[in-house]
């Protein structure tokens, strides 16, 4: 059978990744990204670059967002040259970002009134998982459009889980950050702890890495503070807003959220001292004593 037709919305570091995916697999590809000129790469190898949302959803079976929050989010689909406004009847729509549960279920209304269904289908993993084609889809939505988009979503991923209804995967997806981003702030209140007492700073991060603490977070953390490369894979921006609305969920569902609240209070002051656009691993820098390269 051919391979539908899939348009790509948002061509930045996980999305550029999910392309390439796509366009290697042969699925034919349309793609927009606000900014043209991350189009062009792809444009070369074959794919349709579009000027509008809009236009890139017109021929497409499964559409596919990858943006920063729900306000690009929101843009992308609901805007003047929106997705929706010409995504065809009975498409598929895949919001991959890691937005809101409120906004997806927003979103959703939208797209049945299209008589399009949504899937949110957020992702873990980072910009080398993009690329390779591991990412984890985190899905909420009707199983049977799961179905159908499975081929597509195989190519870029090791697993698509459905997870329930609408909004499920964005749920899931806010829980798996939030634990992210608490780990990663606990360990730089430990290396902080380790430097003030002196400690010897390789042999410590040894113990904790491969000890009982030594989750797969802590040891992404501990590496990049050891290379001291904070390169973003992951923005630290965007964890903060991803701990932002999982603790926004909290409050709605009348969940404490203590741990997430101190970690994203760390996040807040990471970013205003300008590490914002480095790796989320570079929060440990915003934390008392920056601890130092690793010989």
């Amino acid at each position: 059978m051919p391979k539908p037709h899939v348009a790509l919305l948002g061509l930045g570091t996980m999305g550029a990744g999910m392309a390439g995916r796509l366009l290697s697999a042969g699925f034919p590809l349309s793609v927009y990204n606000r900014n043209a000129e991350r189009a062009k790469p792809f444009a070369e190898r074959g794919a349709s670059v579009a000027n509008s949302p809009r236009d890139a959803s017109l021929n497409a079976e499964v559409v596919i967002s990858m943006v920063a929050d729900d306000v690009a989010s929101r843009e992308i689909w609901l805007g003047p040259n929106g997705a929706l406004a010409g995504a065809k009847s009975g498409a598929v729509l895949i919001e991959s970002s890691t937005l809101s549960v409120g906004w997806i279920k927003e979103l959703a209304m939208n797209a049945s009134r299209g008589n399009c269904e949504l899937l949110d289908a957020p992702v873990t993993g980072t910009k080398p998982h993009a690329e390779s084609g591991q990412l984890l889809f985190l899905v909420g939505g009707s199983a049977n459009a799961l179905d159908r988009v499975r081929p597509v979503l195989s190519v870029m991923g090791r697993d698509a889980i459905h997870l329930g209804p609408t909004g499920s995967g964005a749920l899931m997806k806010l829980v798996n950050n939030f634990l992210a981003a608490v780990q990663a702030v606990s360990f730089g209140e430990a290396l902080s702890l380790i430097d003030a007492g002196g400690l010897d700073h390789a042999k410590a991060t040894s113990i904790l890495t491969e000890g009982a603490p030594g989750s797969p977070i802590l040891k992404r953390v501990a590496e990049r503070v050891a290379s001291g490369d904070f390169t973003p894979h992951f923005h630290l921006s965007l964890m903060a807003k991803d701990v932002t609305y999982a603790i926004e969920e909290g409050r709605r569902r009348q969940v404490n959220m203590q741990t997430a609240t101190a970690a994203l209070s760390t996040f807040k002051q990471a970013v205003a001292s300008g590490l914002g656009e480095k790796d989320f691993a570079a929060v440990v820098q915003a934390i008392g004593h920056p601890p130092a390269k690793s010989a």
